[in-house]
């Protein structure tokens, strides 16, 4: 399967993408705002993959992470994770830090709300970012999400202290 942007080609993420998906999660710069980034071994993207995989080869994935590829380069992943009733889908990307301030993330979860709303029938998204995470607020904004919400609580994998964290939504016809 593939989607295709201006620029861009999402194909499902996998093992075959570990020295590219390891590049930017275990880079530090690019994973500060992140959870569960960044990578601290080749294993541990490796074990991500292994269950992106059988993710992708379920008749129906619990969640779907594509690979973003720029000319047939991997710069990045973009993901759409459905909720249990398959209503709602939280977005996730991570751009490597070479490609930043181009307009990729945007152009790639753009795609995926399309896909996400015309194959998957999710209608109404959510996204989480730490609130000084200023890029990913803006490509919220473009996909028409609104921030709902800003609470504490939140503990980045490469930071020892609490952080805030806003909720973003919308709601797609």
């Amino acid at each position: 399967m593939e989607i295709k942007t201006k620029r861009l080609t999402l194909t499902p993420l996998g093992m075959k993408y570990l020295q590219s998906t390891h590049a930017y999660s275990s880079d530090r710069e690019a994973t500060k705002y992140m959870l569960f980034l960044p990578d601290e071994t080749m294993e541990e993207t490796a074990d991500f993959l292994k269950e992106v995989d059988k993710q992708w080869s379920k008749e129906e994935p619990e969640y779907y992470e594509f690979a973003i590829l720029l000319g047939g380069r991997h710069i990045g992943a973009v993901g759409i994770y459905p909720d249990e009733k398959r209503v709602t889908g939280e977005f996730g990307w991570i751009i490597h830090r070479d490609y930043w301030g181009q307009g990729f993330a945007s152009e790639a979860a753009a795609a995926i709300l399309e896909y996400s709303v015309n194959v998957l029938g999710i209608h109404h998204f959510i996204a989480h970012c730490d609130s000084e995470n200023t890029a990913s607020a803006r490509v919220m904004e473009k996909l028409g999400m609104q921030r709902k919400d800003c609470y504490g609580g939140r503990k980045n994998k490469a930071s020892d202290e609490e952080r805030m964290e806003c909720l973003y939504e919308c709601k797609v016809k």
